[in-house]
């Protein structure tokens, strides 16, 4: 588990965020709302807002949004994933093509050769056991005490 970088973006996604309270992809949401960072709810059956935060179908969408305010690719974004295995192939696929570099991958949520995709697209992975819930506070403060 490597996390050098995923805390320096400068805006975070929850790829699988739920509107439903008793779920992870709304735990890990909140998780980001809680330490006051910007973070943007993805979850491609989603209408309007979840947690009081507008909600995306796909991280596509996100790259039209930072366009539209006059930004290029790639996207400066760090994402956590809370998907299926199988979904979470194709959000890999996805973020490499917009040129994201960071993913959390919470546990059950990692696709087969995870790291080998990591490597392909030239994405930091981190996976296999850390859910960001235990250690991404620990994660976090390392981060800002390196800046």
């Amino acid at each position: 588990m490597s996390g050098s970088g995923f805390f320096s973006s400068k805006a975070f996604a929850v790829v699988g965020a739920s509107a439903d309270r008793a779920k992870y992809g709304n735990r890990v949401l909140r998780w980001y709302i809680d330490n006051k960072l910007p973070v943007t709810p993805i979850n491609a059956r989603a209408e309007g807002e979840i947690e009081g935060l507008a909600s995306v179908k796909a991280l596509g969408d996100l790259q039209k949004a930072q366009q539209e305010q006059g930004g290029d690719a790639p996207l400066s974004v760090s994402v956590s994933v809370i998907t299926p295995p199988q979904v979470s192939q194709r959000v890999v696929e996805e973020a490499a093509a917009f040129g994201i570099r960071h993913m959390w991958f919470q546990p059950g949520s990692e696709p087969e050769a995870l790291d080998q995709l990591g490597e392909k697209y030239g994405i930091q992975v981190i996976s296999n056991g850390p859910c960001i819930l235990v250690e991404g506070e620990r994660m976090l403060l390392a981060q800002e005490a390196r800046l």
